[in-house]
């Protein structure tokens, strides 16, 4: 899996936003991308330095248009933490 398969988009929620600051940045991951390979795929891609990697599946929710019931799609959430002496990611600090 190449670096830009593995990171599929960034989460932008208030949550997320909250740990901006303490340089701690949320992704939608793929399936099945392991820690490891999120840690360098996010080295490679914004050139910072990531100290650990949680990572959680999350189930679908519940929807329903009219009669019909259905499920939104099951994805992977990233959280990545950055060390001390590692730069920010661009992409965030123009969020905040």
């Amino acid at each position: 899996m190449k670096n830009f398969d593995i990171i599929v988009s960034p989460v932008l929620t208030e949550k997320s936003y909250d740990g901006i600051q303490a340089k701690k940045y949320t992704f939608k991951v793929a399936k099945s991308a392991t820690k490891t390979q999120i840690k360098t795929a996010v080295e490679d891609i914004f050139g910072v330095k990531v100290a650990r990697v949680n990572t959680v599946n999350v189930d679908g929710k519940k929807k329903r248009m009219g009669r019909s019931e259905g499920y939104t799609s099951d994805y992977k959430k990233a959280v990545v933490f950055l060390t001390e002496d590692s730069k920010a990611i661009e992409f965030f600090e123009s969020l905040s």
